[in-house]
């Protein structure tokens, strides 16, 4: 089973849908984990929403920092954001490194329902790189 470890700088919202949809997208052919190199400590309540919105439920998910995987081998390290790929470590136990920004939905303004629509737009970003990514591997 291939490993892939999705970073972030907070571990609260863009990498924690990543990680529960690589899980949905790749069944059992890989195994996916996501981290923070500054963690915030907690799960964006609307990530968690907007991923109980398409049947994925994150509310057990916890947020990790980079420093829990930095031994462990993985064959893919995906940094979603710039400041994570800034400041991540390098993984010499990683056969591949790619970068993926996408804009933070914990930035958005306005009402709830305004910044939850940026969610949508994250996730449904992230599922789409993912998938398109998946397709692509061998």
């Amino acid at each position: 089973m291939k490993r892939v470890l999705i970073l972030c700088t907070g571990n609260s919202c863009r990498s924690q849908m990543a990680e529960a949809l690589w899980h949905e997208l790749a069944g059992d052919q890989w195994e996916a984990f996501s981290a923070g190199s500054r963690p915030a400590g907690y799960v964006h309540p609307l990530a968690i929403r907007a991923m109980e919105e398409i049947g994925l439920d994150i509310t057990a998910h916890r947020s990790k920092s980079v420093d829990e995987f930095a031994a462990q081998p993985f064959d893919l390290v995906v940094t979603v954001c710039d400041g994570a790929r800034e400041s991540c470590p390098v993984f010499p136990n990683a056969k591949q490194t790619v970068h993926w920004p996408f804009e933070d939905p914990a930035h958005a303004t306005g009402t709830e329902e305004e910044q939850f629509a940026m969610f949508r737009i994250v996730r449904d970003q992230i599922h789409e790189r993912i998938e398109r990514f998946l397709r692509a591997s061998p």
